[in-house]
């Protein structure tokens, strides 16, 4: 038998993925705190509400993918949030990146509602959520995911990392990945420019050796078209290594190169272009080597 699913937050992956869901709903509720990034959903049959309390009251299954840990705060705990309003039973699965911590207070405000809940975080960009080939690292309860299984195999690959706040901790670990990969790449792109190489060739050679990696592969080309338009936002980015930094504190650990890479990416939100894609880091590098 068909859910009745919420999804909350449709902006430039969102969309898609609750797009992808939709055929398994017997109805899709949708919110957005921009309305109009919910029209497109609402076309292909979809029912907009007002607030995340609405959806909450309505949906048996809910996903939630928003920017900031505040924002998830807002959309579980706030006095228009999932949990004024939530059923017993109701399955949560957030796809926010967020902290593991957060994770972990919202499994346990589920458990105590007799609700379940997935920290369910996504790697892939705008590309990977349009096409259904997101990679989702998924912590939790196996008999939950394994519930949600269907949904997740409607929007990638998943694979279930351990309990409640693992998943969160495998995006870190996915994003101090990107991180190093991102100034790589960029920085071979600048070299490149400086060398008057063919850099279209260059993109295409290198990428079939040990070189080879997603970043070169999408988002190199964007570069290279002087596209600079989110995949993923620069600000979403920085905030993602500041929950990767912030563990790492709590840890006890040391990463000296996520730690530059981020006050790189630092000075691109300081010179007002955090709304640009990741591969913007091109443009902090040139500025540092423009004299």
């Amino acid at each position: 038998m068909k859910k009745s699913i919420g999804w909350i937050g449709t902006g430039v992956m969102g969309r898609w993925m609750a797009h992808h869901v939709l055929p398994l709903a017997s109805q899709l509720y949708v919110h957005n705190r921009s309305p109009h990034k919910t029209l497109e959903l609402v076309e292909e049959g979809a029912i907009a509400l007002a607030s995340p309390a609405e959806v909450g009251a309505k949906a048996s299954l809910i996903f939630t993918i928003v920017g900031h840990p505040a924002d998830v705060e807002e959309v579980y705990f706030g006095p228009n949030g999932l949990f004024r309003t939530i059923k017993a039973g109701t399955i949560l699965v957030d796809m926010s990146t967020t902290k593991p911590s957060l994770a972990l207070k919202i499994a346990q405000e589920a458990k105590a509602r007799d609700c379940y809940s997935l920290d369910a975080p996504v790697s892939g960009g705008d590309v990977g959520a349009r096409l259904g080939k997101l990679s989702i690292m998924v912590g939790g309860e196996e008999s939950t995911y394994n519930q949600i299984l269907p949904y997740f195999a409607k929007m990638g690959k998943s694979t279930l990392q351990g309990p409640n706040g693992s998943g969160q901790h495998t995006k870190m670990c996915n994003q101090i990945v990107i991180a190093g990969t991102m100034i790589g790449v960029t920085e071979a792109l600048l070299y490149s420019e400086r060398a008057l190489l063919d850099q279209k060739r260059l993109i295409e050679t290198i990428s079939q050796g040990a070189a080879g990696c997603w970043t070169l592969d999408n988002l190199a080309p964007r570069v290279l078209q002087n596209d600079f338009d989110p995949g993923f936002m620069v600000d979403h980015f920085v905030k993602d290594m500041q929950i990767a930094l912030e563990e790492c504190r709590r840890m006890g650990i040391t990463l000296p190169g996520l730690t530059l890479v981020e006050q790189l990416y630092r000075t691109l939100q300081e010179a007002g272009e955090g709304s640009l894609g990741t591969q913007g880091l091109l443009l902090a590098l040139r500025r540092i080597n423009s004299n």
